[in-house]
């Protein structure tokens, strides 16, 4: 019994079913991963400091110890720049 016709179909497989989405993937991360940066900067200029300021400077001490414990300053720009890459993303024409 020949391998060939079972090695070719094998490896076809392997290129278009990985690579070729492997490729594709890369290139959408690349984008996406270039343009997050300028797209939180677009958006961290329309910010109004003074009233970032006057919120926060009405939390009570407990407050800022629930905030502190659960990371906020880590995971508020993470969730702010996951929510932006989803927005590229859904405007790419390839994914829809």
């Amino acid at each position: 019994m020949p391998l060939w016709p079972i090695l070719s179909w094998a490896l076809g497989w392997v290129f278009r079913g990985v690579v070729v989405k492997f490729v594709i993937l890369a290139a959408v991360f690349g984008v996406v991963a270039f343009l997050v940066p300028y797209a939180i900067n677009y958006l961290g200029n329309f910010l109004n400091t003074s009233a970032l300021t006057s919120a926060f400077s009405g939390l009570t001490p407990g407050m800022w110890y629930f905030l502190d414990a659960t990371q906020m300053a880590f995971g508020l720009p993470l969730v702010i720049s996951a929510y932006i890459a989803r927005f590229l993303i859904r405007r790419l024409p390839v994914i829809g």
